[in-house]
């Protein structure tokens, strides 16, 4: 199949060109979903064993979302570690000592999980 005909029958999505209130009303829809994926119920938690400060959402017992508020090189001594041996830090699975930090934030109760019953 030519590149010619695979573009003109896949399209990733429609545009809505003609349609102003629907475009409108997707913009919107994509606000709200950015905050609630990307901002919504993150809470910090500082690492234990290095200091450095986390946002993190439980969404589950079993599901944490983790953004660092810096490069993890410049506090963690795991991400640290791994980088001098020649790992790149998009590869490294997490931090032990973070992810501890993070259990007892919710044993204690400084961080939630928003829904507990599912596991």
């Amino acid at each position: 199949m030519s590149a010619s005909i695979r573009d003109y029958r896949w399209a990733k999505a429609p545009d809505f060109a003609g349609q102003p209130a629907r475009r409108g009303a997707i913009a919107a829809q994509t606000v709200e979903d950015k905050h609630e994926y990307l901002d919504s119920g993150l809470q910090e938690v500082d690492c234990k064993a290095c200091g450095a400060c986390v946002l993190v959402r439980k969404n589950t017992y079993k599901h944490t979302s983790i953004q660092w508020t810096s490069d993890p090189a410049l506090r963690c001594h795991t991400f640290k570690d791994a980088i001098a041996s020649g790992q790149t830090s998009a590869l490294k699975d997490g931090c032990p000592q973070l992810h501890d930090s993070i259990a007892d934030a919710v044993v204690d109760g400084t961080i939630s999980v928003r829904d507990p019953e599912t596991s």
